[in-house]
């Protein structure tokens, strides 16, 4: 399917025309940090629970919440990031896309940076489930201690239920998210309301100076308090990559109308609590509600929970795609579950790697206590990624200086750094997770990146220049080929040297089609391509023609629909007389090739994983030849 390409940045005529997709961003952009007010507020009190919290501490800590989200979320993402688009699409990898474009110059420390931001998105996605499922259900243990001992059982339930659904799509369930996830905000704002009416005096905490003070006394126990207090933006990676589901205008009116107010009002109100009784910062957001309304909360919680998890679950399908077509990683199987949007994809070894660390996870830890300790590095490291790809990205595309472009952003990845740092702290208590689970993801794509490119150096030493065969082959007059009818399609990624597949057709069967078409299949640096733009036909002989397809990297490489929009310019192409060869290699790993013996037989691995080509380039079945060769890495 070809994806139509779609203006996300232009202005949204009509107040319905911005209310649908604004309700729709609120459930799946914006549902994981929706869920932060479930612990963030919690595990800053922590360090002070045992002592005592005063006054000052609880106005500082919540005056750091709104700020935090102020200067991060509001003013680098909703505002600023969001208008550093690539055709309307945003994330990491996009950003990456984005500058190869125009950056010739330190490609590698981009790429390189750019593997960390995906490596830590997909750690990510791996504990935000499990945190924020095991937060939900916790509140259950408020309701009556019998639930106790099935928190963990509970949630290991639900994650599994969540991760089976998703080869079934999400365009159904995504009708609710939005209705659902505007509830929980409405809920979370007037329970933090009716706090702040019975202790007003945690307005104060609007006045950055509190924040300053706090830090300012708090110590190295500051530096700790930081960590938790991170927790308030996780999910703002989120507004970025998601932004070509539902564009900027939509994403940032529900920003500013819906959840900036409904967080802030929650996070005053929890301060409000526990500044009216000590006694409830053990668990302050559960405890704002009443007695009666606790069971039903929870319930709303834990649907909320589940929509953050499946938005970022999401995130990481549409992530893996990129990753994939920018040659990243292996061509993995992709499902489309809509018909209608290509952004609904389902990737089944993503799912199951997902699934798999979740799980390992919240057994691993059994607590959203513990599990805490875990999160943030993850998140604080993507968002430094994303702020240094930035610096380049105002340069050449918004014209700014270096010293300019310095002087608005360093401030921010120096605040960031700090956070950075403050989360490092956790290391030895649960951090170390995701700093392996980030290493694992770089070296693994990494591997790919370089065992690929060496396999097309391997590929150019041993082939034939294209023009030299062709040259050879007309010349002949004995001993030529026999001509046999039909059109052969040879797929290579050298669309200048001869593809081996077909050297060795013409080995074994001596014969050759009446149309040769060397196909290379392209992805090239933006989301999609117009159809005008989707293919270069070059004639070489008159057996012979060079064609390129182009493909966004947000597209699927659908070869077979492709080559039918070539009619429009006179190409003849029947499908039931067409033959379309692939070369199929058997690697194995040599001590003496570019790599050491364990990155090729972890480069071996993953190419196992790769579905098979005829499938990722949509051909068909009955009509693909396959011609094997081994190949030493």
């Amino acid at each position: 399917m070809t994806a139509v390409p779609r203006d996300t940045t232009a202005p949204t005529k009509g107040l319905p025309r911005l209310l649908f997709p604004m309700i729709g961003s609120i459930g799946v952009v914006y549902g994981d940090i929706g869920t932060s007010p479930l612990y963030a507020f919690r595990e800053a009190l922590r360090p002070f629970v045992d002592d005592g919290v005063t006054r000052g501490e609880i106005l500082g800590l919540v005056s750091l919440m709104l700020w935090t989200l102020t200067v991060i979320v509001t003013l680098k993402y909703v505002l600023f990031l969001l208008r550093a688009d690539n055709d309307g699409e945003g994330g990491t990898l996009s950003l990456l896309a984005l500058l190869a474009k125009k950056s010739s110059h330190h490609r590698n420390w981009l790429l390189f940076a750019a593997l960390i931001g995906t490596a830590l998105f997909i750690g990510d996605a791996m504990i935000t489930p499990a945190l924020s499922v095991l937060s939900a259900v916790e509140g259950l243990k408020l309701v009556t201690p019998v639930f106790s001992a099935y928190v963990v059982p509970i949630a290991v339930v639900i994650m599994i239920m969540l991760f089976a659904i998703q080869s079934r799509g999400t365009a159904t369930v995504s009708r609710f998210f939005g209705p659902i996830t505007l509830l929980w905000f409405l809920v979370i704002a007037l329970g933090g309301l009716t706090h702040i009416i019975h202790s007003p005096s945690i307005l104060g905490a609007l006045n950055p100076i509190h924040a300053i003070r706090f830090l300012a006394h708090a110590g190295t126990v500051g530096l700790v308090v930081l960590g938790a207090v991170f927790l308030t933006v996780t999910g703002a990676e989120a507004l970025y990559a998601d932004l070509g589901h539902f564009g900027r205008r939509p994403i940032q009116a529900a920003w500013f109308f819906v959840v900036f107010p409904s967080l802030a009002l929650n996070y005053l109100g929890q301060g409000a609590l526990v500044l009216h009784d000590r006694a409830m910062a053990a668990n302050p957001f559960f405890l704002m509600f009443p007695d009666w309304a606790l069971l039903p909360v929870v319930i709303l919680a834990t649907c909320a929970t589940i929509i953050a998890s499946q938005a970022v679950i999401t995130g990481a399908f549409s992530l893996a795609r990129q990753a994939i077509n920018l040659g990243l990683l292996p061509r993995l199987e992709v499902c489309f579950t809509s018909e209608t949007n290509t952004g609904q994809i389902y990737l089944p070894t993503v799912n199951a790697i997902l699934l798999i660390g979740v799980l390992g996870l919240i057994f691993l830890f059994r607590s959203s206590d513990s599990l805490a300790t875990a999160y943030g590095i993850s998140v604080t490291g993507a968002m430094v990624v994303t702020t240094i790809l930035s610096i380049q990205f105002v340069r050449l595309f918004w014209g700014w200086s270096l010293a300019t472009a310095l002087a608005v952003l360093l401030p921010l990845l120096a605040l960031e750094g700090i956070f950075l740092a403050a989360n490092l702290l956790k290391i030895t208590e649960g951090g170390y997770i995701p700093v392996m689970i980030a290493t694992a993801l770089i070296i693994m794509m990494w591997t790919w990146r370089k065992g690929t490119g060496l396999l097309k150096l391997k590929a150019a030493r041993n082939d034939v220049p294209l023009a030299q065969f062709i040259s050879s082959i007309e010349r002949k007059s004995t001993h030529a080929p026999v001509s046999v009818p039909g059109t052969a399609v040879f797929l290579t990624s050298f669309p200048d040297l001869t593809p081996n597949v077909l050297l060795h057709n013409l080995k074994h069967n001596h014969a050759l089609h009446n149309q040769n078409i060397i196909l290379t299949v392209k992805t090239v640096p933006r989301p999609m391509v117009p159809e005008g733009e989707r293919y270069i036909i070059e004639s070489l002989s008159k057996r012979f023609m060079k064609m390129e397809l182009r493909f966004g990297f947000m597209e699927t490489q659908n070869v077979s629909k492709a080559l039918s929009l070539c009619r429009k310019d006179g190409f003849k192409f029947d499908i039931m007389t067409t033959s379309f060869y692939i070369g199929r290699r058997k690697l194995v790993g040599s001590p003496t090739s570019g790599m050491p013996l364990w990155q090729d037989r972890l480069f071996i691995r993953m190419a196992g994983l790769a579905i098979d080509p005829s499938d990722h380039f949509h051909l068909p079945n009955n009509r693909v030849v396959e011609i094997g060769e081994q190949v030493i890495i």
